[in-house]
């Protein structure tokens, strides 16, 4: 697993990019003409990946699933047979909370709108996501752990094996489908939901999409969104990770 994240982490933007850069150093006295390309091709990259603009954009080409009024949340047990929250990684070891490991912000940020929609629904709720560090708890319960003191929403099923968004559709359905639950409110970031939907769908699912997170919205950032941004690199990361997702899904699975 270790020797898999350290490779696509110089396959994938930005490692990628700072290769590009590292070819163009190499390559500046005996190719200069495919040196000033990879340089071009590195920063230019960066650059882009740094802009809330682009960001915007992007995010607008992945988030294609509408958000569920609020209105809609009283009668999603019309509609559905549970709340599936997907997992989004833990912060490890907090001090703030004598060294327990907490959920992520992504993660808190669904948690919170599936504590919502199940206290409107009344629809039980299922956590998956598996051991993130290879070590207990895993982040299924810690949402479930979460959910309860925090939101006061008791979880009914915990799917604690997942390491992929694939992995969370699978075993959850082996767990719950057993026991007749086959419609669920699907609970992650609108930038993850195509590729979260369309892996509860082959697994049996029929999925009513709750997303949350929006990116696409209009920015409102000074010159246009233009300026480089910390923040925006860190989001054009993860969304070019669900580009990749969505054709790698797709081609294996």
């Amino acid at each position: 697993m270790p020797i898999v994240f350290f490779i696509k982490q110089w396959l994938m933007p930005p490692g990628a990019l700072f290769l590009l850069l590292l070819a163009a150093w190499w390559l500046r006295r005996r190719r200069p003409g495919l040196a000033a390309a990879c340089f071009t091709c590195g920063l230019g990259g960066l650059w882009l990946m740094s802009l809330p603009l682009v960001v915007q954009e992007a995010a607008r080409q992945l988030e294609t699933e509408a958000p569920l009024a609020t209105g809609e949340w009283a009668g999603l047990g019309a509609r559905a047979d549970a709340i599936v929250v997907l997992g989004a990684g833990r912060e490890r070891g907090d001090p703030a909370w004598d060294g327990q490991d907490q959920p992520t912000g992504v993660a808190l940020e669904r948690m919170r709108y599936a504590a919502q929609l199940a206290k409107a629904s009344g629809l039980p709720v299922l956590t998956t996501g598996g051991l993130h560090y290879g070590t207990p708890p895993s982040e299924a319960q810690l949402m479930a752990d979460r959910l309860q003191v925090d939101f006061g929403v008791a979880v009914k099923w915990k799917e604690e094996a997942s390491r992929t968004t694939w992995e969370n559709a699978q075993l959850s359905a082996q767990l719950v489908q057993p026991q007749g639950v086959r419609r669920v409110v699907l609970v992650t970031q609108a930038w993850h939901m195509q590729r979260a939907r369309w892996s509860f769908e082959r697994v049996g699912f029929e999925v009513v999409p709750a997303p949350v997170g929006f990116l696409g919205g209009a920015h409102a950032r000074p010159f246009a969104g233009l300026l480089p941004e910390s923040r925006a690199m860190w989001r054009s990361g993860q969304l070019l990770n669900e580009v990749a997702g969505l054709v790698g899904y797709r081609l294996f699975y």
